[in-house]
C-alpha cells in the first residue's frame, strides 16, 4: 500500500514530489539570470514587476526560483530586459551541477549595483566614458595596436 504525503510527514519522512510540482534548479537558475540582468539595467524589482504586469511579490518569487515562469511570461521578460529567451538558460549546469557565480560575475553584479546607486547623472556618464576608454584600450592591446 502506498502512503500519502500527509502520512509521510507524520512518520517524519519528506513527501514525494510529483514532477512539475515544485521549482527546481533550472527555475532557480532562470530566476538568478533575471535578477542579474535586472541589476545590470539598474531596475528595481518593483520597476520590473510593473513592466511585465505582475506584483512585486510575484517578481520576487520569479527571481528566487520559487515560482515557475510560463514560456509566454519568460518571453515577455526577455523583451523587457532586452535579451533573447535563450540568455536565461546560458550556463545552466546539468542536473546535480552547481551554478555558483564566478568572482568575475560577482564583481560585474556589484559594479552594476553600485552604478545604479549613483544619483548624479554626470558621474554616471563619466564612469561610463571611462569604462568605454579602458575597454577600447584593452581591445587595441589584444589586436596588437600600440
Amino acid at each position: 500500500m502506498e502512503t500519502t504525503g500527509i502520512e509521510r510527514r507524520r512518520n517524519g519522512e519528506a513527501p514525494a514530489e510529483r514532477p512539475g510540482q515544485r521549482a527546481n534548479a533550472a527555475d532557480r537558475h532562470v530566476g538568478a539570470r533575471i535578477r542579474e540582468r535586472r541589476v545590470m539595467m539598474g531596475l528595481s524589482q518593483q520597476q520590473l514587476a510593473k513592466m511585465i504586469g505582475v506584483t512585486y511579490q510575484q517578481a520576487h518569487k520569479y527571481e528566487r526560483g520559487l515560482n515557475r515562469i510560463s514560456a509566454g511570461r519568460l518571453f515577455e521578460i526577455g523583451q523587457v530586459l532586452g535579451v533573447p529567451v535563450s540568455w536565461f538558460f546560458e550556463g545552466l549546469a546539468p542536473e546535480g551541477g552547481g551554478n555558483e557565480a564566478s568572482p568575475r560575475q560577482r564583481m560585474c553584479l556589484e559594479l552594476a549595483r553600485n552604478f545604479a546607486l549613483i544619483d548624479n547623472e554626470k558621474h554616471q556618464e563619466a564612469l561610463s566614458q571611462m569604462a568605454r576608454a579602458l575597454a577600447a584600450q584593452s581591445q587595441a592591446e589584444r589586436d596588437g595596436q600600440p
